[in-house]
């Protein structure tokens, strides 16, 4: 049957059409077909922007929520949302702000921002606080240590200068920027060239060290919650200072709200997302990609493949490791299971707790811990554990008169995997010694609190990776400013997203844009851009015009993870 056409739009330009995915060729005069891998914020950026620019989409996801990691879970009336601290683009008039405003993501929402990023306390109860004000972050600061006045002035003194650039490079894919774009740029990063230089080149390790102070010299490290390990200043400074403009907020609804609002925006286009499919493998016929195959041996057909899932399972599974060339060698086979060369993944404790939470306490703490209380928690790479008041972050995380609180900890994914491969009583065991330790925590630093614990749920690195399918259950992929950041920069900025021999099939997501949700949702708008530029045809983008929020107010969409695989999942 041919594909029913009724003609474009006179208002967007978009096409009614109802195309037959389970035909090879695409029917005469119909638009383009793309066929999307993964429903993640990247993949239905590439689906958004695609359904914009003309083209018809599906999406294809394994599981029965959008968001891969920018997901959250329900249970006993508890929301725990698991993958948004803070947002860039939450404030109006900057290009970050409005990729979220094309897609629909902030449509009708609140923003909360906090007057500090992160307050780390020590062993004593010594703490330091990171406010986003250079102004009362260098006062708080000297008043902790007058010794130190030349490193703290000089923190500020960047801080303040990062403040005042305006750069969120999120529009247009580099190697598709015009002169005047470029020259835009350049205009932007001249005169702070030798900040820029410095701050990338200072490793933020060799500039804490300096501090006499001792809390000093362990807090700076985990302005960022934990410590990435390998961070130079450079992205410290400049997501404080984001925050420090309202540009790092946390949207209303959280990150499913986030990921069901881009959702909303897709459809509304006509895209359509299919639930409870994963994908098998690429069909590729005389090197150019026509389709997928799902695990049930259903088969799709699309004029372009755009894979927005793991970046190891689109290579080597989807793929079968047939389409590689020096980057996605050294990437995948050299510094995939390189130290340090991904993001750590991390161990989740999600407590629900009756009544309010201490009013004095910050949003975000970080807890130093001494070696004999790292121990303790399973699998920890570092002696530290976050705690933040998710409850203060969104409405509807919490029944009424209820809190939830969120502990977190960078650890191993190995010990986590091969523990449920190997053992799953076991397994359960260590995740209820998360749950226990947590309880112990919290009612050390708030007295009280056991008896009012309703329930924890814990998520470990292996439920990352069962859920979302990401390597090593790392969240945010290749770790920024290690060895894979320049070989990922050029997948996007000289291979246009693509594979060696492959035609007809992009990559899209963190796996080549690297971590960060802003960054994810750029890559979406990259590849839908370089696949016009290759058929010919206009890019076309604009802002929704949505007024209602997608929030957690709305449950009855949302499944709990508890019910997706119960014993797996549940600490408690």
């Amino acid at each position: 049957m041919p594909d029913k056409r009724t003609g474009p739009d006179q208002r967007t330009g978009l096409y009614d059409t109802e195309p037959d995915w389970t035909r090879r060729e695409t029917a005469p005069g119909a638009p383009p077909r793309v066929i999307v891998i993964g429903a993640g914020v990247a993949g239905l950026s590439t689906g958004c922007y695609a359904q914009m620019s003309g083209m018809r989409t599906r999406v294809f996801e394994k599981h029965v929520l959008p968001g891969g990691c920018c997901t959250a879970w329900s249970r006993d009336g508890y929301l725990f949302d698991y993958c948004i601290e803070w947002l860039i683009g939450t404030a109006a008039g900057n290009d970050a702000n409005q990729v979220w405003r094309e897609l629909g993501a902030l449509d009708g929402k609140t923003i909360t921002n906090f007057e500090l990023f992160n307050t780390v306390v020590d062993e004593s109860g010594r703490s330091v606080t990171f406010y986003n004000d250079p102004a009362r972050l260098e006062e708080h600061l000297l008043t902790i240590s007058p010794a130190d006045a030349h490193l703290i002035r000089s923190f500020c003194r960047d801080l303040r200068r990062f403040a005042a650039i305006d750069l969120y490079p999120f529009l247009t894919a580099p190697a598709l920027r015009t002169v005047r774009e470029r020259a835009a740029t350049l205009r932007t990063v001249l005169p702070a060239f030798r900040l820029f230089w410095r701050t990338a080149a200072t490793p933020m390790h060799a500039f804490a060290d300096r501090f006499e102070d001792p809390l000093l010299r362990r807090a700076f490290r985990n302005i960022f919650f934990q410590d990435p390990e390998g961070f130079p200043l450079l992205p410290y400074l400049y997501n404080m200072a984001c925050a420090y403009h309202g540009n790092a907020g946390f949207p209303q609804g959280g990150s499913l709200g986030l990921a069901r609002s881009i959702e909303e925006r897709y459809t509304s286009l006509g895209g359509t997302v299919t639930y409870r499919a994963r994908t098998e493998k690429v069909l590729v016929e005389d090197g150019r990609a026509v389709g997928i195959q799902l695990r049930d041996g259903r088969q799709f057909y699309a004029d372009h493949v755009v894979s927005a899932c793991d970046g190891h399972t689109t290579i080597h599974g989807l793929l079968g490791g047939r389409y590689t060339g020096p980057r996605i060698d050294k990437l995948y086979d050299e510094l995939l299971e390189r130290p340090g060369t991904l993001f750590p993944a991390v161990v989740s404790a999600f407590v629900g707790i009756r009544g309010e939470l201490p009013a004095q306490e910050a949003h975000s703490t970080t807890y130093l811990l001494s070696e004999a209380e790292g121990r303790q928690l399973p699998g920890s790479l570092q002696n530290s554990l976050v705690v933040q008041l998710r409850s203060r972050y969104s409405d509807g995380f919490a029944p009424p008169g209820k809190s939830v609180v969120h502990c977190t900890y960078f650890s191993d994914f190995t010990y986590w995997r091969s523990l449920r491969l190997s053992d799953r009583r076991e397994y359960r065991a260590r995740k209820r010694e998360v749950a226990e330790f947590v309880r112990r925590f919290l009612e050390r630093i708030w007295p009280g609190t056991d008896e009012r614990i309703d329930l924890v749920d814990v998520a470990s690195p292996a439920t990352t990776r069962r859920y979302t399918g990401n390597h090593n259950g790392s969240i945010l992929a290749w770790k920024a400013f290690s060895d894979a950041d320049d070989v990922a920069a050029a997948l996007v900025g000289k291979d246009r997203m693509r594979l060696p021999g492959l035609g007809g099939f992009s990559m899209a997501g963190q796996w080549v844009g690297m971590g960060g949700l802003i960054r994810a949702a750029s890559t979406g708008r990259f590849a839908v851009q370089y696949l016009c530029d290759e058929l010919g045809v206009p890019f076309r983008a604009w802002e929704s015009t949505g007024t209602e929020p997608w929030h957690s107010g709305r449950l009855g969409r949302l499944p709990q993870l508890d019910r997706w695989n119960s014993r797996e999942d549940t600490g408690a």
